[in-house]
């Protein structure tokens, strides 16, 4: 079995965009560099690096390019790093000037364990402005089927060309080489339409003020449309600069995502590493339907598939990529600012509709003093703000229990003061005592019996009041109950907290509703009362408040029960977005979380959250998780409406996430079981 530990054994790929020193048309000193380099890559592991256009010859060397004594140099060059390669794990993609049947190519060189794979000569030659290729090589447009002699062996040769390793560590890639990037159907599409997954662009790309800028877009958008990672490497210190210049700038891309970037204008060579997720990539092409209604219409093309075995290392290669705790909540603090300010007027536009569209005048909330009903009770305030009607109209409700504190109570009174909205108390006990009693309870009976029937009298209570409330008012039920808690099924099914007419929280996870609550409190919007009760809010255990604490004990705990929401919100996220084994989610998990991680943390995070998970935990929190998963999706299935909040997904039966509600989690249990260790 491969290592549970090693980033091979889940789908993922180590690539790196090498920017090597150069030596003007000095081929020695080329291989010299990119042996340097792939001797590091190899300890490494890394499975695929990528080098600068013409790196073997450089780039600006005009008619030089038409030197035999040069080229017969760049074709020793090739069968050196060939030979070298035998003992090297990764792939090895480099750039040469190539001679073939009387014309010259400017072309990439693909090669792995003393095998020169193919070679891919550039389809579109710029001849504008600095650029005057077409003085030197022939457009690689047109030719298919091919073959060349390198290194004293015939070869495959044209832009036709797909490279699949068939070994233990299964990926296809595509070469391009600097301008195909740069026009409106870069040969690429069409390789990633015909199934591959890494995209490869060979650069040499001098550097002029903003042109870093626009790399980016390029190929951050490529990798976004075409749902695949893409590389870019360009040329760097040493290459010619009779009339240009260059920065030596490479990166690495995933789905519009930037992962790695070298340093521009460096001294020395650089390179810009990165672990690329694979099984994301897949999972993702797999999901979304119009990508394969685009191979449809387009064509796959008239691909070659070069074989080539590349098998996972023995040894575990630890996983150098960051990876959010907080999927829901990103760690860059202007990003979550963004975020916080669209989701939170996503729920007022969303609410705002709804009560417009019913034509009712008022709102009905119940206020614990807690996280949801917090968040709830400011969006529907502001809610009734934007549609110009009194915040009067707001009727929120406190509906304490048997284990109401003080504390909450307090925060939610002061709340509902500090936002100007009707308040009023009922207590439920009264009713709760007199239904467990018709039932015969033991709690009827005096007896202190805190079962899961004495629970839910009271979660029932308090919605069946605010749902009499309403039909008393002319008005709508607003919900409170969050992502995370339909993701365990920690909701009370039908008149319960499971149910309203709207919910502004449905599709917001409770890791996220804390930074939504800070974000209200230090937005200026609000007045200085209302922050401070917000900020108290946020302070508070998470709890139900449901069993009375006995003397001496603290508070009921929700993530005592069902788990550390900072876990079960990542578990959630991993499983419903983008359909991962259990093993995998468990691996990015421990990755993440354990021994502090390698990610940052999110703005403004309590310390006492800023914790370390063992893969025990992990497992342990993950087992609970499926489990209660799956059996609650009975719950999901008859949500009430809610707006779509994040990109990370809803789990409204009409939206993200349609499900068996008899399904079973025994699958996914025995992955988790088979392939992660207990500790």
């Amino acid at each position: 079995m491969k290592p549970f530990s090693s980033l091979y054994s889940h789908e993922f790929l180590r690539i790196a965009a090498c920017v090597p020193r150069a030596a003007v048309a000095d081929p020695d000193f080329a291989v010299a560099e990119t042996l340097r380099l792939a001797a590091e890559g190899d300890a490494a592991r890394v499975g695929v690096m990528l080098f600068p256009e013409l790196g073997l010859s450089s780039y600006a060397i005009d008619d030089l390019l038409f030197q035999d004594a040069l080229l017969d140099a760049v074709e020793r060059a090739i069968e050196r790093i060939a030979e070298a390669s035998r003992t090297l794990f990764p792939v090895l993609v480099v750039g040469a000037p190539l001679r073939r049947e009387g014309r010259l190519y400017n072309t990439a060189v693909a090669i792995h364990r003393g095998a020169v794979l193919g070679a891919v000569p550039k389809s579109y030659l710029p001849n504008y402005r600095e650029f005057y290729e077409r003085r030197h090589f022939t457009s690689g447009l047109g030719v298919t089927g091919g073959e060349i002699a390198v290194a004293g062996h015939s070869v495959p040769f044209g832009v036709d060309l797909l490279f699949r390793s068939e070994g233990s560590v299964p990926f296809t890639f595509h070469v391009e080489i600097c301008e195909d990037i740069w026009v409106p159907l870069p040969p690429s599409t069409r390789a990633a339409l015909a199934g591959a997954e890494v995209l490869l662009n060979l650069s040499a790309s001098n550097i002029t003020i903003g042109k870093a800028e626009m790399r980016r877009l390029l190929c951050a958008s490529h990798s976004a449309r075409t749902v695949a990672a893409y590389a870019y490497s360009a040329a760097g210190p040493g290459e010619s600069t009779t009339d240009l210049a260059w920065d030596g700038h490479a990166a690495v891309f995933e789905n519009g995502v930037r992962l790695a970037e070298t340093e521009r204008f460096p001294r020395d060579a650089v390179v810009a590493t990165a672990d690329i997720d694979l099984g994301r990539l897949r999972q993702e092409r797999m999901r979304l339907n119009s990508f394969g209604d685009c191979v449809q219409a387009e064509g796959e093309g008239a691909f070659r598939l070069v074989p080539f075995r590349m098998e996972a290392p023995d040894e575990a290669v630890a996983l150098e990529r960051a990876v959010e705790r907080f999927p829901f909540v990103p760690s860059d603090p202007t990003r979550l600012r963004e975020d916080c300010y669209e989701a939170y007027n996503i729920q007022v536009q969303g609410l705002a509709k709804r009560l417009e569209a019913t034509g009712l005048q008022r709102a009905v909330i119940g206020v614990s003093g807690g996280l949801d009903s917090t968040q709830a009770l400011i969006v529907t305030t502001r809610a009734m703000d934007l549609i110009g009607r009194d915040r009067k109209n707001v009727l929120a409700y406190t509906l304490p229990g048997f284990a109401t504190s003080d504390a909450t109570k307090a925060n939610a009174w002061a709340l509902i003061r500090a936002l100007g909205v009707s308040g009023e108390e009922i207590d439920i006990r009264p009713a709760a005592r007199q239904m467990l009693a018709d039932m015969h309870h033991p709690f009827g009976r005096g007896e202190p019996v805190y079962d899961v029937t004495f629970e839910n009298v009271q979660a029932g209570l308090r919605t069946d009041y605010l749902f009499r409330l309403a039909n008393h008012h002319g008005g709508l039920v607003v919900g409170t109950g969050d992502l995370s808690e339909l993701g365990l099924g920690w909701c009370t099914y039908g008149v319960g907290d499971h149910m309203s007419h709207y919910n502004v929280n449905a599709s917001v996870s409770k890791t996220l509703i804390q930074h939504l609550i800070r974000f209200v409190a230090g937005s200026g919007d609000v007045s200085e009362e209302t922050a401070r009760v917000l900020l108290a809010v946020l302070a508070t255990e998470i709890s139900p408040e449901l069993v009375p604490a006995a003397a001496g004990q603290t508070i009921q705990s929700t993530q005592q029960i069902v788990g550390p929401y900072a876990l079960q919100d990542f578990n959630l996220y991993y499983l419903t977005r983008y359909g991962f084994r259990p093993s995998k989610i468990a691996f990015l998990a421990h990755h993440a979380w354990g021994d502090a991680g390698l990610g940052a943390w999110p703005a403004d995070l309590p310390a006492a959250d800023r914790r370390a998970y063992s893969l025990a935990e992990i497992r342990h929190w993950l087992t609970v998780f499926l489990r209660r998963f799956f059996v609650s999706q009975f719950k999901r299935s008859t949500l009430p409406n809610g707006p779509k909040i994040s990109s990370g997904g809803s789990l409204s039966p009409r939206g993200d996430w349609r499900a068996p509600s008899d399904g079973t989690a025994k699958v996914w249990l025995e992955e988790l079981e088979a392939h992660v260790p207990a500790s």
